[in-house]
Protein backbone atom coordinates (compact mmCIF):
# COMPACT_ATOMS: atom_id res chain seq x y z
CA UNK A 1 0.00 0.00 0.00
CA UNK A 2 2.79 2.31 0.54
CA UNK A 3 4.36 1.66 -2.56
CA UNK A 4 1.24 2.51 -3.92
CA UNK A 5 0.94 5.97 -2.29
CA UNK A 6 4.25 6.53 -3.35
CA UNK A 7 3.83 6.13 -6.86
CA UNK A 8 0.22 8.01 -6.89
CA UNK A 9 2.63 10.85 -5.43
CA UNK A 10 4.88 10.70 -7.80
CA UNK A 11 2.65 10.48 -10.47
CA UNK A 12 1.14 13.40 -9.12
CA UNK A 13 4.16 15.46 -9.22
CA UNK A 14 5.25 14.52 -12.95
CA UNK A 15 1.55 15.68 -13.94
CA UNK A 16 2.14 19.15 -11.98
CA UNK A 17 5.86 19.53 -13.68
CA UNK A 18 6.04 18.49 -16.85
CA UNK A 19 7.36 21.70 -18.67
CA UNK A 20 9.89 23.64 -17.58
CA UNK A 21 10.53 26.93 -18.96
CA UNK A 22 14.53 28.33 -18.32
CA UNK A 23 15.99 31.66 -19.82
CA UNK A 24 19.40 31.40 -21.54
CA UNK A 25 21.23 33.38 -24.42
CA UNK A 26 23.87 32.21 -27.55
CA UNK A 27 26.08 34.09 -28.69
CA UNK A 28 26.38 36.19 -31.84
CA UNK A 29 29.67 38.70 -32.49
CA UNK A 30 30.39 39.98 -29.23
CA UNK A 31 26.78 40.35 -28.11
CA UNK A 32 24.50 37.80 -26.96
CA UNK A 33 20.76 36.89 -28.13
CA UNK A 34 17.71 35.41 -26.04
CA UNK A 35 17.42 31.76 -26.30
CA UNK A 36 14.68 30.15 -24.24
CA UNK A 37 15.38 26.58 -23.13
CA UNK A 38 12.02 24.91 -22.91
CA UNK A 39 12.29 20.96 -21.04
CA UNK A 40 8.78 18.71 -21.58
CA UNK A 41 8.31 15.47 -20.55
CA UNK A 42 5.74 13.64 -21.65
CA UNK A 43 4.15 9.79 -22.00
CA UNK A 44 5.73 7.43 -24.58
CA UNK A 45 9.27 5.44 -24.48
CA UNK A 46 12.08 6.80 -23.02
CA UNK A 47 14.01 9.45 -25.37
CA UNK A 48 15.31 12.66 -25.47
CA UNK A 49 15.05 15.01 -29.02
CA UNK A 50 16.92 18.09 -28.41
CA UNK A 51 15.80 20.73 -31.13
CA UNK A 52 16.60 24.43 -31.81
CA UNK A 53 19.19 24.17 -34.33
CA UNK A 54 21.40 23.21 -32.17
CA UNK A 55 25.09 23.12 -33.76
CA UNK A 56 27.56 20.29 -32.28
CA UNK A 57 28.64 21.05 -28.96
CA UNK A 58 24.43 21.76 -28.28
CA UNK A 59 23.59 18.33 -29.31
CA UNK A 60 26.39 16.80 -27.60
CA UNK A 61 24.69 18.36 -24.05
CA UNK A 62 22.33 15.26 -23.80
CA UNK A 63 24.86 13.27 -23.21
CA UNK A 64 26.90 15.35 -20.68
CA UNK A 65 23.52 16.21 -18.98
CA UNK A 66 22.39 12.63 -18.65
CA UNK A 67 25.58 11.21 -16.95
CA UNK A 68 25.71 14.91 -14.55
CA UNK A 69 22.44 14.38 -13.82
CA UNK A 70 22.80 10.71 -12.44
CA UNK A 71 26.18 11.51 -10.99
CA UNK A 72 24.54 13.73 -9.51
CA UNK A 73 22.52 12.01 -6.77
CA UNK A 74 19.34 12.76 -9.33
CA UNK A 75 17.04 10.42 -10.86
CA UNK A 76 17.40 10.46 -14.66
CA UNK A 77 13.35 10.78 -15.34
CA UNK A 78 12.15 7.78 -18.04
CA UNK A 79 9.63 9.94 -20.39
CA UNK A 80 9.65 11.46 -23.70
CA UNK A 81 12.28 14.40 -23.76
CA UNK A 82 12.04 17.28 -25.48
CA UNK A 83 14.44 20.33 -24.96
CA UNK A 84 13.39 23.04 -27.59
CA UNK A 85 15.96 26.42 -27.99
CA UNK A 86 13.43 28.52 -29.01
CA UNK A 87 13.51 30.78 -31.45
CA UNK A 88 13.84 27.52 -33.68
CA UNK A 89 15.13 29.35 -36.69
CA UNK A 90 18.28 31.12 -35.55
CA UNK A 91 21.62 28.31 -34.54
CA UNK A 92 22.42 27.84 -31.19
CA UNK A 93 26.55 27.48 -30.63
CA UNK A 94 28.05 26.54 -27.64
CA UNK A 95 28.37 24.19 -24.12
CA UNK A 96 27.45 26.69 -21.55
CA UNK A 97 23.64 26.08 -22.19
CA UNK A 98 23.71 22.61 -20.03
CA UNK A 99 23.19 24.03 -16.54
CA UNK A 100 20.38 25.76 -17.65
CA UNK A 101 19.15 22.10 -19.77
CA UNK A 102 19.77 20.00 -16.73
CA UNK A 103 18.05 22.50 -14.14
CA UNK A 104 15.10 22.75 -17.00
CA UNK A 105 15.07 18.44 -16.21
CA UNK A 106 15.25 18.36 -12.76
CA UNK A 107 12.26 21.22 -12.20
CA UNK A 108 10.05 19.17 -15.12
CA UNK A 109 10.68 15.80 -13.61
CA UNK A 110 9.67 17.44 -9.77
CA UNK A 111 13.00 17.04 -8.39
CA UNK A 112 13.49 20.43 -8.04
CA UNK A 113 10.54 23.27 -7.73
CA UNK A 114 12.25 26.59 -6.11
CA UNK A 115 12.56 29.89 -7.68
CA UNK A 116 14.29 29.14 -10.93
CA UNK A 117 10.91 30.01 -12.90
CA UNK A 118 10.17 33.20 -10.90
CA UNK A 119 7.92 35.41 -11.96
CA UNK A 120 10.04 37.97 -12.65
CA UNK A 121 13.70 38.02 -14.04
CA UNK A 122 14.76 40.30 -10.95
CA UNK A 123 13.34 37.18 -9.15
CA UNK A 124 15.15 34.62 -11.17
CA UNK A 125 18.69 32.83 -12.17
CA UNK A 126 20.60 33.24 -15.09
CA UNK A 127 22.34 30.02 -15.34
CA UNK A 128 25.67 29.62 -17.36
CA UNK A 129 27.95 27.00 -17.36
CA UNK A 130 29.31 23.51 -19.34
CA UNK A 131 28.24 19.95 -17.37
CA UNK A 132 31.12 17.33 -16.59
CA UNK A 133 30.32 13.98 -17.01
CA UNK A 134 30.38 14.01 -12.52
CA UNK A 135 28.80 17.47 -12.50
CA UNK A 136 31.19 19.30 -11.95
CA UNK A 137 30.23 23.02 -13.86
CA UNK A 138 33.70 23.24 -16.50
CA UNK A 139 34.32 27.20 -17.78
CA UNK A 140 32.86 28.40 -21.08
CA UNK A 141 33.44 31.13 -23.67
CA UNK A 142 31.36 33.95 -23.81
CA UNK A 143 30.49 34.99 -19.82
CA UNK A 144 31.08 38.23 -20.39
CA UNK A 145 28.37 39.22 -23.11
CA UNK A 146 25.88 36.65 -21.86
CA UNK A 147 26.16 38.50 -18.16
CA UNK A 148 25.68 41.82 -20.08
CA UNK A 149 22.58 40.14 -21.84
CA UNK A 150 21.39 38.90 -18.40
CA UNK A 151 21.41 42.64 -17.38
CA UNK A 152 19.88 44.11 -20.05
CA UNK A 153 16.53 42.01 -19.58
CA UNK A 154 16.77 42.43 -15.72
CA UNK A 155 18.27 39.86 -13.83
CA UNK A 156 19.88 40.73 -10.57
CA UNK A 157 21.68 36.94 -9.92
CA UNK A 158 24.01 34.75 -12.38
CA UNK A 159 25.33 31.81 -12.13
CA UNK A 160 28.55 31.18 -13.66
CA UNK A 161 31.41 27.97 -13.59
CA UNK A 162 34.00 29.12 -10.80
CA UNK A 163 36.27 29.38 -13.62
CA UNK A 164 34.38 32.40 -15.21
CA UNK A 165 34.13 34.72 -11.82
CA UNK A 166 37.15 36.77 -12.79
CA UNK A 167 35.16 38.35 -15.79
CA UNK A 168 31.69 37.94 -14.68
CA UNK A 169 32.64 40.21 -11.67
CA UNK A 170 33.43 43.29 -13.92
CA UNK A 171 29.55 43.71 -14.76
CA UNK A 172 28.47 46.49 -12.18
CA UNK A 173 25.02 46.31 -10.21
CA UNK A 174 24.83 41.64 -10.62
CA UNK A 175 25.12 39.41 -7.84
CA UNK A 176 27.34 36.73 -9.06
CA UNK A 177 27.13 33.03 -7.37
CA UNK A 178 30.37 30.81 -8.55
CA UNK A 179 29.55 27.40 -9.17
CA UNK A 180 31.46 24.07 -8.91
CA UNK A 181 29.20 21.38 -9.42
CA UNK A 182 25.51 20.38 -10.68
CA UNK A 183 24.24 19.87 -7.00
CA UNK A 184 25.00 22.94 -5.53
CA UNK A 185 22.99 24.83 -8.11
CA UNK A 186 20.17 22.49 -6.87
CA UNK A 187 20.80 23.15 -3.39
CA UNK A 188 20.91 26.38 -3.87
CA UNK A 189 17.58 26.44 -5.45
CA UNK A 190 15.72 24.61 -3.16
CA UNK A 191 17.27 26.66 -0.27
CA UNK A 192 18.94 23.60 1.46
CA UNK A 193 22.56 25.59 0.85
CA UNK A 194 23.33 28.35 -0.77
CA UNK A 195 26.30 29.46 -2.78
CA UNK A 196 28.54 32.48 -1.74
CA UNK A 197 28.30 35.29 -3.56
CA UNK A 198 31.77 36.47 -5.37
CA UNK A 199 33.68 39.68 -4.77
CA UNK A 200 32.57 42.54 -6.76
CA UNK A 201 35.49 44.22 -9.41
CA UNK A 202 35.61 46.79 -6.97
CA UNK A 203 36.46 44.40 -3.46
CA UNK A 204 39.10 42.94 -5.86
CA UNK A 205 42.79 43.51 -5.63
CA UNK A 206 44.36 44.18 -8.77
CA UNK A 207 47.88 42.95 -9.18
CA UNK A 208 50.19 45.41 -11.47
CA UNK A 209 51.03 44.39 -14.75
CA UNK A 210 54.74 43.97 -15.18
CA UNK A 211 56.32 45.35 -18.09
CA UNK A 212 59.85 45.36 -19.70
CA UNK A 213 61.14 48.64 -19.70
CA UNK A 214 62.38 51.12 -21.63
CA UNK A 215 65.76 52.15 -19.65
CA UNK A 216 66.90 48.51 -20.47
CA UNK A 217 67.28 49.97 -24.43
CA UNK A 218 71.25 51.40 -24.83
CA UNK A 219 71.50 53.94 -27.04
CA UNK A 220 69.28 53.85 -30.30
CA UNK A 221 68.14 57.73 -29.22
CA UNK A 222 65.72 57.89 -32.74
CA UNK A 223 64.14 54.77 -32.33
CA UNK A 224 63.33 55.13 -29.04
CA UNK A 225 61.93 59.03 -29.59
CA UNK A 226 59.89 57.21 -32.22
CA UNK A 227 58.66 54.73 -29.77
CA UNK A 228 57.69 57.64 -27.95
CA UNK A 229 55.55 59.41 -31.11
CA UNK A 230 53.84 56.08 -31.86
CA UNK A 231 52.44 55.51 -28.14
CA UNK A 232 51.55 59.19 -28.14
CA UNK A 233 49.10 59.09 -30.95
CA UNK A 234 49.15 55.68 -31.66
CA UNK A 235 50.86 55.92 -35.07
CA UNK A 236 51.18 52.68 -37.25
CA UNK A 237 55.19 52.21 -37.03
CA UNK A 238 57.57 50.09 -39.17
CA UNK A 239 61.16 49.17 -37.63
CA UNK A 240 63.64 48.30 -40.40
CA UNK A 241 66.86 47.16 -39.76
CA UNK A 242 69.90 44.24 -39.48
CA UNK A 243 69.27 41.05 -36.69
CA UNK A 244 70.09 41.90 -33.63
CA UNK A 245 69.77 45.68 -33.58
CA UNK A 246 66.64 45.69 -30.99
CA UNK A 247 63.83 46.02 -33.29
CA UNK A 248 61.41 43.16 -31.26
CA UNK A 249 63.11 44.57 -28.14
CA UNK A 250 61.39 47.96 -29.06
CA UNK A 251 57.96 46.60 -29.90
CA UNK A 252 57.84 44.25 -27.10
CA UNK A 253 58.01 47.78 -24.63
CA UNK A 254 55.81 49.71 -26.30
CA UNK A 255 53.13 49.10 -24.04
CA UNK A 256 54.65 50.21 -21.05
CA UNK A 257 54.78 53.30 -22.16
CA UNK A 258 50.64 53.61 -23.65
CA UNK A 259 48.40 55.27 -21.18
CA UNK A 260 46.36 52.81 -19.38
CA UNK A 261 43.38 51.42 -21.19
CA UNK A 262 39.60 53.24 -19.71
CA UNK A 263 37.40 50.87 -18.36
CA UNK A 264 35.12 50.91 -21.12
CA UNK A 265 37.81 49.58 -22.83
CA UNK A 266 39.18 46.97 -21.26
CA UNK A 267 35.30 46.07 -20.90
CA UNK A 268 35.18 45.44 -25.05
CA UNK A 269 38.52 43.98 -25.03
CA UNK A 270 37.31 41.54 -22.34
CA UNK A 271 34.56 40.87 -24.34
CA UNK A 272 36.43 39.66 -27.26
CA UNK A 273 38.63 37.58 -25.42
CA UNK A 274 35.75 36.18 -23.58
CA UNK A 275 33.78 35.64 -26.70
CA UNK A 276 37.10 34.12 -28.54
CA UNK A 277 37.51 31.58 -24.95
CA UNK A 278 41.20 32.81 -25.15
CA UNK A 279 42.32 32.68 -21.39
CA UNK A 280 46.03 34.45 -21.89
CA UNK A 281 44.46 37.70 -20.55
CA UNK A 282 43.41 38.62 -17.02
CA UNK A 283 40.09 40.19 -17.00
CA UNK A 284 39.61 43.69 -16.90
CA UNK A 285 43.58 44.24 -17.21
CA UNK A 286 44.43 47.73 -17.78
CA UNK A 287 47.37 46.93 -20.24
CA UNK A 288 46.78 47.86 -23.48
CA UNK A 289 46.94 43.99 -25.13
CA UNK A 290 49.86 42.95 -27.47
CA UNK A 291 49.64 40.26 -30.18
CA UNK A 292 52.10 39.00 -31.87
CA UNK A 293 51.01 36.35 -34.49
CA UNK A 294 53.85 34.35 -36.27
CA UNK A 295 54.30 35.09 -39.78
CA UNK A 296 52.60 31.04 -40.78
CA UNK A 297 49.16 32.64 -39.33
CA UNK A 298 46.37 32.45 -42.07
CA UNK A 299 44.05 34.89 -42.93
CA UNK A 300 41.84 33.38 -40.89
CA UNK A 301 43.45 33.61 -37.74
CA UNK A 302 44.62 37.12 -38.28
CA UNK A 303 41.77 38.46 -39.55
CA UNK A 304 39.01 36.32 -37.64
CA UNK A 305 36.31 33.79 -39.11
CA UNK A 306 35.52 30.13 -39.63
CA UNK A 307 31.98 28.68 -39.55
CA UNK A 308 31.01 29.94 -36.72
CA UNK A 309 32.41 33.58 -37.15
CA UNK A 310 35.14 34.15 -33.93
CA UNK A 311 37.69 37.51 -33.12
CA UNK A 312 40.85 37.04 -35.46
CA UNK A 313 44.28 38.59 -33.96
CA UNK A 314 43.54 42.36 -34.93
CA UNK A 315 39.95 42.15 -32.70
CA UNK A 316 42.63 40.99 -30.21
CA UNK A 317 45.00 43.93 -30.33
CA UNK A 318 41.91 46.26 -30.22
CA UNK A 319 43.31 49.37 -28.08
CA UNK A 320 46.63 48.16 -28.28
CA UNK A 321 49.45 46.24 -30.77
CA UNK A 322 49.55 43.91 -33.08
CA UNK A 323 53.01 43.25 -33.62
CA UNK A 324 54.15 41.99 -36.69
CA UNK A 325 57.82 40.33 -37.05
CA UNK A 326 59.36 39.63 -40.22
CA UNK A 327 56.56 41.52 -42.03
CA UNK A 328 57.80 40.23 -45.63
CA UNK A 329 57.78 36.44 -44.15
CA UNK A 330 54.26 37.03 -43.62
CA UNK A 331 51.13 35.82 -46.69
CA UNK A 332 50.95 38.50 -49.19
CA UNK A 333 46.72 37.96 -49.30
CA UNK A 334 47.01 38.19 -44.99
CA UNK A 335 49.18 41.42 -45.01
CA UNK A 336 46.58 42.81 -48.13
CA UNK A 337 43.57 41.93 -45.62
CA UNK A 338 45.11 44.71 -43.20
CA UNK A 339 44.04 47.36 -45.02
CA UNK A 340 40.46 47.15 -44.75
CA UNK A 341 40.64 47.33 -40.79
CA UNK A 342 43.86 49.59 -40.32
CA UNK A 343 41.59 52.75 -42.12
CA UNK A 344 38.06 51.60 -40.49
CA UNK A 345 38.87 50.20 -36.79
CA UNK A 346 36.43 47.27 -37.49
CA UNK A 347 36.04 43.79 -39.66
CA UNK A 348 32.90 42.50 -40.70
CA UNK A 349 33.38 38.82 -41.35
CA UNK A 350 30.51 37.75 -43.56
CA UNK A 351 30.21 33.65 -44.14
CA UNK A 352 27.46 31.46 -45.51
CA UNK A 353 25.74 30.31 -42.30
CA UNK A 354 26.61 33.74 -40.41
CA UNK A 355 27.77 36.88 -40.33
CA UNK A 356 29.70 39.27 -37.43
CA UNK A 357 31.29 42.23 -37.02
CA UNK A 358 34.14 43.02 -34.34
CA UNK A 359 36.11 46.36 -33.27
CA UNK A 360 39.86 46.16 -34.61
CA UNK A 361 41.22 49.78 -33.29
CA UNK A 362 44.84 48.05 -33.03
CA UNK A 363 48.06 49.91 -33.62
CA UNK A 364 50.17 48.11 -36.24
CA UNK A 365 54.37 47.87 -34.96
CA UNK A 366 55.82 46.28 -37.64
CA UNK A 367 59.66 44.87 -38.24
CA UNK A 368 61.48 43.48 -41.43
CA UNK A 369 65.36 43.16 -42.24
CA UNK A 370 66.48 45.11 -45.29
CA UNK A 371 67.37 42.39 -47.19
CA UNK A 372 67.19 38.41 -47.12
CA UNK A 373 69.95 37.86 -45.75
CA UNK A 374 69.45 41.17 -43.46
CA UNK A 375 73.30 43.20 -43.56
CA UNK A 376 72.32 45.55 -46.79
CA UNK A 377 73.77 48.33 -45.40
CA UNK A 378 75.04 47.05 -42.18
CA UNK A 379 78.63 48.70 -41.23
CA UNK A 380 80.90 45.35 -40.82
CA UNK A 381 79.05 42.71 -42.09
CA UNK A 382 78.65 42.12 -46.04
CA UNK A 383 74.88 41.41 -47.41
CA UNK A 384 75.26 38.22 -49.73
CA UNK A 385 71.57 39.35 -51.86
CA UNK A 386 71.96 40.63 -55.51
CA UNK A 387 69.84 43.75 -56.27
CA UNK A 388 66.81 41.80 -57.84
CA UNK A 389 66.47 39.41 -54.78
CA UNK A 390 66.03 42.67 -52.23
CA UNK A 391 63.42 44.08 -55.11
CA UNK A 392 61.74 40.58 -54.83
CA UNK A 393 62.09 40.53 -50.98
CA UNK A 394 60.86 44.41 -50.25
CA UNK A 395 58.79 43.64 -53.12
CA UNK A 396 56.70 41.80 -50.81
CA UNK A 397 54.63 45.09 -48.96
CA UNK A 398 52.58 46.41 -51.25
CA UNK A 399 52.17 49.85 -51.68
CA UNK A 400 49.45 50.88 -50.38
CA UNK A 401 49.73 48.67 -47.10
CA UNK A 402 53.56 50.71 -46.94
CA UNK A 403 51.33 54.14 -47.24
CA UNK A 404 48.97 53.14 -44.28
CA UNK A 405 52.72 53.26 -42.20
CA UNK A 406 52.76 57.00 -40.11
CA UNK A 407 56.14 56.21 -39.31
CA UNK A 408 58.68 54.47 -41.25
CA UNK A 409 62.55 54.39 -39.72
CA UNK A 410 65.96 52.59 -39.74
CA UNK A 411 67.02 50.88 -36.80
CA UNK A 412 71.03 50.86 -36.98
CA UNK A 413 73.25 48.33 -35.50
CA UNK A 414 74.98 49.20 -31.80
CA UNK A 415 78.81 49.24 -31.76
CA UNK A 416 79.93 46.53 -28.68
CA UNK A 417 82.62 49.22 -27.26
CA UNK A 418 79.54 51.61 -27.57
CA UNK A 419 77.27 49.46 -26.17
CA UNK A 420 79.69 48.76 -23.39
CA UNK A 421 80.12 52.07 -22.01
CA UNK A 422 76.38 53.48 -22.72
CA UNK A 423 74.37 54.78 -19.47
CA UNK A 424 70.74 53.21 -19.34
CA UNK A 425 68.29 55.86 -21.21
CA UNK A 426 65.02 56.84 -19.59
CA UNK A 427 62.73 54.59 -17.90
CA UNK A 428 59.22 53.48 -18.98
CA UNK A 429 57.61 55.35 -16.20
CA UNK A 430 59.66 58.69 -17.30
CA UNK A 431 58.59 58.08 -21.06
CA UNK A 432 55.03 57.06 -19.96
CA UNK A 433 54.40 60.82 -18.36
CA UNK A 434 55.29 62.15 -20.93
CA UNK A 435 52.71 60.26 -23.58
CA UNK A 436 49.72 60.52 -21.01
CA UNK A 437 50.25 64.24 -20.90
CA UNK A 438 49.96 64.22 -24.99
CA UNK A 439 47.11 62.02 -24.94
CA UNK A 440 45.71 64.07 -22.26
CA UNK A 441 45.74 67.24 -25.25
CA UNK A 442 44.37 64.91 -28.12
CA UNK A 443 41.21 63.59 -25.38
CA UNK A 444 40.67 67.56 -24.65
CA UNK A 445 40.69 68.29 -28.22
CA UNK A 446 39.13 65.50 -29.93
CA UNK A 447 37.15 63.95 -27.27
CA UNK A 448 37.43 60.90 -24.75
CA UNK A 449 39.34 58.09 -26.49
CA UNK A 450 40.03 59.80 -29.53
CA UNK A 451 43.75 60.14 -31.12
CA UNK A 452 45.46 61.96 -33.26
CA UNK A 453 46.26 58.90 -35.61
CA UNK A 454 42.04 58.38 -36.72
CA UNK A 455 41.63 62.33 -37.45
CA UNK A 456 39.55 63.00 -39.71
CA UNK A 457 40.09 64.93 -42.51
CA UNK A 458 37.76 67.55 -41.46
CA UNK A 459 39.46 67.41 -38.02
CA UNK A 460 43.19 67.12 -39.63
CA UNK A 461 42.19 71.09 -41.10
CA UNK A 462 40.72 72.26 -37.80
CA UNK A 463 43.35 71.01 -35.42
CA UNK A 464 46.72 70.38 -37.84
CA UNK A 465 47.02 73.17 -40.30
CA UNK A 466 50.86 74.20 -40.26
CA UNK A 467 51.69 77.93 -40.33
CA UNK A 468 52.78 78.90 -43.07
CA UNK A 469 56.97 78.58 -42.88
CA UNK A 470 55.24 74.66 -42.21
CA UNK A 471 53.41 74.60 -45.00
CA UNK A 472 56.26 75.48 -47.91
CA UNK A 473 58.56 73.18 -46.02
CA UNK A 474 55.67 70.51 -46.53
CA UNK A 475 54.69 71.40 -50.15
CA UNK A 476 58.08 71.53 -51.20
CA UNK A 477 58.43 67.80 -49.58
CA UNK A 478 55.64 66.92 -51.53
CA UNK A 479 56.76 67.64 -55.25
CA UNK A 480 60.33 66.27 -53.85
CA UNK A 481 59.49 62.99 -53.09
CA UNK A 482 55.86 62.78 -54.60
CA UNK A 483 53.92 61.80 -51.63
CA UNK A 484 50.04 60.68 -51.97
CA UNK A 485 47.53 62.73 -50.52
CA UNK A 486 47.11 59.54 -47.93
CA UNK A 487 51.34 60.46 -46.70
CA UNK A 488 50.14 64.03 -46.92
CA UNK A 489 47.77 63.64 -43.93
CA UNK A 490 49.87 61.25 -42.21
CA UNK A 491 52.48 63.91 -41.77
CA UNK A 492 50.36 66.20 -40.66
CA UNK A 493 49.17 63.61 -37.97
CA UNK A 494 52.60 62.62 -36.83
CA UNK A 495 53.62 66.55 -36.38
CA UNK A 496 50.08 67.39 -34.69
CA UNK A 497 51.32 64.60 -31.95
CA UNK A 498 55.36 66.19 -31.87
CA UNK A 499 53.53 69.38 -31.55
CA UNK A 500 51.45 68.08 -28.38
CA UNK A 501 54.50 66.00 -27.01
CA UNK A 502 56.44 69.95 -27.05
CA UNK A 503 53.24 70.91 -25.03
CA UNK A 504 52.34 73.34 -28.32
CA UNK A 505 49.09 74.28 -29.60
CA UNK A 506 50.37 75.04 -33.29
CA UNK A 507 52.24 73.10 -35.41
CA UNK A 508 55.77 74.88 -36.61
CA UNK A 509 58.58 73.74 -39.14
CA UNK A 510 60.20 71.87 -36.50
CA UNK A 511 57.66 69.37 -36.18
CA UNK A 512 57.09 69.10 -39.73
CA UNK A 513 60.75 68.29 -40.57
CA UNK A 514 61.00 65.84 -37.73
CA UNK A 515 57.72 63.93 -39.04
CA UNK A 516 58.88 64.24 -42.83
CA UNK A 517 61.94 61.97 -41.21
CA UNK A 518 60.05 59.36 -40.12
CA UNK A 519 58.88 58.19 -43.61
CA UNK A 520 61.54 55.87 -44.65
CA UNK A 521 63.41 56.08 -47.56
CA UNK A 522 60.77 58.47 -49.28
CA UNK A 523 62.09 61.89 -46.84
Amino acid sequence: MKRRLSAISLLMVYNKYMLARLSSASIRGLDAEGVDVEVDLSKGLPVWSLIGLPEGAVREARDRVRAAVTNSGFEFPLRRITVNLSPADKRKDGSHFDLAIAIGLLIASGQLNHGVQASSPAESLFLIGELALDGRINTVRGVLPLVLFARAQGFKKVVVPEGNVNEAVAVQDMIIYSAKHLLAVAQHLDGSKLLSEAETMADQHVEPVSTEDMADIRGQQQARRVLEIAAAGAHHLLLSGSPGVGKSMLAHRLPGIMPPLTTEQALEVTRIYSVSGDTSRPAMSLQPPLRQPHHSASDVAIIGGGSNPKPGEISKADHGILFLDELPEHKRVVLETLRQPLEDGRVCIARAADSAEYPARFQLIAAMNPCPCGYLGHPSKACQCSPSQVRRYTGRISGPLLDRFDLRVHVPPVEREELANMQQGESSRVIAERVQKARQRQYERLGEGRVNARMTNTEIELYARPDKESAQLLDHAMQHFSLSARSYHRILKVARTIADLDGSETINAAHIAEALQYRGEES
